[in-house]
């Protein structure tokens, strides 16, 4: 079994990502319960605020801040669109996290 280094698999990462037609918009018909909007919102936040030194946040360091900001506009138009923004931020301040 071949291990890559952390570098190793950021280079393939940003090469999956430089692919053509990787920035073509995509339309996404998506249903999902307003408990996996929360959920899916709380986990894009949470990995976009991984610590520098997490080995999953190194893969970030290649992607270009717009596409991270994007990411976190598509956490709060679900969240929007559910209903949920309100809910959401009181259950941040309850765990201390803010965005």
């Amino acid at each position: 079994m071949i291990m890559l280094t952390t570098n190793d698999v950021a280079q393939v990462f940003d090469t999956i990502l430089s692919i053509p037609g990787m920035n073509e918009l995509v339309k996404i018909d998506l249903k999902i319960s307003r408990k996996n909007v929360l959920l899916l919102n709380h986990v894009i936040e949470r990995g976009l605020l991984a610590k520098v030194d997490d080995k999953a946040s190194n893969l970030l360091t290649s992607v270009p801040e717009e596409n991270l900001e994007e990411l976190r506009s598509i956490g709060g138009e679900c969240l929007l669109k559910a209903g949920l923004i309100e809910l959401s931020e009181k259950l941040n301040a309850l765990s201390g996290t803010t965005k």
